[in-house]
């Protein structure tokens, strides 16, 4: 198994600052409403919550954008925004911090996806999802197709990262892909159940494990099964990795060979896995732009997840949090 030394950890996130990567998705507003529970409501056997803070960051997508600009890369996002408040927000909030905004595209036919979550001492409460999952039109799809074919040219790698909220479908899947290929871009896809069978060959398709199970209609526990499903993942979708996220028990990898590797999770206390995903994505793309091997941009990203997993919250990994995490004791 390799290793990552410090000096290889030091050249991988000293190359990030070079590349930039197009990521294709549904981009979201995450919205934080945090406080305390002292009491239980007399209308009903639920907690009350006293709310002492109220904030938003970028989720979905953006915040695939957001881990690759906080390791030091340049994320190039295209996805679509309703024309209301949350989706100007939204898109404050990408100007504020640096982003290209050029991608983003207004579609007056939808809310801006937001998610809302309330935490008390420092623990979820609830979330709140306010969305619409109807597939764009193919007037979006048009403009998306000619956004994407202008940035393509200017970034390393491309991910494809869908939460199953309308922006994701075949048609723009297949001419991502492909056009993306004829480039000899990298193509890394993090999926979910609805087209998780059109992102043919890929780089890398990274499922979690209930993605998996739900596509493929089994249990998926034991490391044999986890073995007996990526064999028949690899026969359906020819990429040329596969990764798999098995939360607290880590993550599996198969290269074109079909080679297996496990490796352990990295989070010493597991506070939250929303955004885990997210980060091992961009983790990963960036790491195999600039060089690494599937197994060191597994490596790598198994750490990050593990950081972000011990903290509240969706939280962005950072090239100093990255280090100490690898090589603390």
């Amino acid at each position: 198994m390799v290793k990552l030394t410090e000096s290889r950890v030091q050249t991988m996130l000293h190359s990030f600052k070079e590349k930039k990567i197009l990521v294709l998705g549904d981009l979201m507003l995450d919205r934080y409403l945090t406080g305390q529970v002292s009491r239980l409501s007399p209308e009903a056997p639920v907690p009350v919550v006293d709310i002492e803070n109220e904030y938003s960051r970028l989720g979905g997508a953006a915040n695939v954008g957001n881990n690759i600009m906080a390791l030091g890369g340049t994320p190039l996002l295209i996805g679509i925004i309703g024309d209301d408040p949350s989706g100007q927000e939204l898109k404050n909030i990408m100007s504020q911090q640096g982003f290209v905004t050029d991608g983003v595209l207004t579609d007056p036919g939808r809310p801006t996806t937001v998610k809302t979550r309330v935490i008390a001492n420092n623990q979820h409460v609830v979330r709140t999802d306010k969305e619409v999952k109807t597939a764009i039109g193919p007037e979006i799809s048009t403009r998306i197709k000619e956004v994407y074919s202008l940035f393509l040219s200017e970034v390393d790698a491309v991910i494809i990262q869908d939460y199953n909220k309308g922006l994701i479908i075949k048609d723009l899947i297949e001419y991502g892909v492909s056009t993306a290929k004829d480039s000899n871009k990298i193509v890394t896809v993090d999926p979910k159940f609805d087209h998780f069978f059109d992102f043919l060959n890929v780089t890398v398709f990274k499922p979690n494990r209930g993605e998996a199970e739900e596509a493929l209609g089994k249990k998926i526990k034991t490391e044999e099964q986890v073995i007996q499903a990526a064999h028949i993942l690899f026969d359906r979708l020819n990429c040329l990795c596969l990764m798999i996220t098995l939360g607290e028990q880590g993550m599996a990898i198969f290269n074109q060979n079909r080679e297996v590797q496990f490796f352990p999770t990295q989070a010493r206390k597991v506070h939250d896995v929303s955004g885990a995903g997210d980060t091992v994505i961009s983790s990963v793309t960036l790491s195999l732009s600039s060089g690494a091997s599937f197994e060191e941009s597994a490596i790598l990203a198994n750490y990050a997840a593990g950081i972000v997993c011990s903290e509240v919250g969706i939280v962005p990994i950072t090239p100093e949090l990255l280090k100490k995490g690898i090589f603390s004791s």
